[in-house]
């Protein structure tokens, strides 16, 4: 019982990382019905800055660890919305109103130019962090196995949960989300009703891109290593997040991140590590089979 509860806590905490950047994903496709592709590197190149930003606080002697973290956080969703940005701006608005595919081959480009520049820049070997958060909570202290809650677990879970209620609101109570959901339902209406679709479009990207910006700190927090290829394992899983909860679904999103992180977890810790990803994408599958649209998404309605 004590193996499974902290194999259960373990899971929340990579799920929610997986959460953030599946909520990306699945507002971009909500919205023009593309996926993002580039979407993961956008979170590995939101981790390493966030980790230059830390080096460099720590070198100008800024060393109190809450107002690091604060200024980290504010550096590299700055920057790494701009990321995002430019990617709506170069590999998707031409290509907006041509053929299907060229938009998604276009992502897949910008994904490969973004882990290669980020490769040329920072190097190919991993780049470690020294762990700036410690300390936690025994909640079960047993002969046989002691249950562990880390402090950076608390911060990871708490700070997904505070974005996601934010964002929630954002999207349902704000003018701009009522012109996220105006475009989610027709772009061409929305725009003849006076809605500036481009410039929807572009605060998609950027707010997608913050919130893997705010993941990427988290994985930097909780693994205290990143390099240059995070972002292409990190954004499948996501993306697989997003499909098994529904794509196109904010609490869809959140929910299959949550269950890819509690799968890969009880799967390593239970049977085969190596296996693992093997797992995740079979419960995708099985999934699919049953629920096409996946488990809070919406049956397509085509307008004749």
């Amino acid at each position: 019982m004590e193996y499974f509860l902290q194999q259960l806590i373990n899971g929340l905490t990579l799920g929610s990382i997986y959460g953030l950047i599946a909520i990306g994903y699945t507002m971009v496709y909500g919205i023009i019905g593309m996926i993002n592709f580039a979407h993961g590197d956008i979170f590995m190149v939101g981790a390493f800055i966030a980790l230059i930003a830390f080096l460099t606080l720590v070198a100008m002697g800024i060393t109190a660890v809450p107002l690091a973290l604060f200024l980290v956080l504010l550096i590299a969703m700055a920057l790494t919305s701009l990321y995002g940005w430019t990617v709506e701006r170069v590999a998707y608005r031409p290509l907006r109103h041509s053929f299907r595919l060229a938009p998604l081959i276009s992502a897949i480009g910008m994904s490969i130019v973004l882990q290669n520049y980020v490769q040329i820049a920072q190097g190919a070997r991993v780049k470690p962090l020294p762990p700036l958060i410690t300390g936690g909570y025994t909640l079960i202290d047993s002969p046989i196995f002691v249950v562990q809650l880390s402090n950076v677990q608390i911060i990871v879970v708490v700070t997904t949960v505070v974005l996601m209620a934010v964002f929630s609101w954002i999207v349902a109570k704000t003018r701009l989300g009522r012109d996220m959901r105006a475009c989610e339902q027709d772009l061409k209406m929305a725009s003849l009703l006076g809605v500036n679709v481009d410039r929807t479009i572009s605060y998609t990207f950027v707010i997608g891109a913050a919130l893997a910006a705010v993941a990427g700190i988290m994985h930097l927090l909780y693994y205290g290593v990143v390099d240059f290829y995070i972002g292409f394992v990190a954004g499948v899983k996501a993306f697989t997040a997003a499909v098994l909860g529904g794509i196109g679904s904010l609490p869809g999103a959140m929910i299959g991140g949550l269950l890819i992180g509690l799968i890969e977890t009880f799967w390593s810790a239970y049977f085969s590590i190596e296996y693992k990803d093997v797992a995740a994408f079979s419960i995708l599958v099985i999934v699919l089979i049953f629920l096409p649209t996946g488990i809070l998404g919406r049956p397509e309605i085509e307008k004749v």
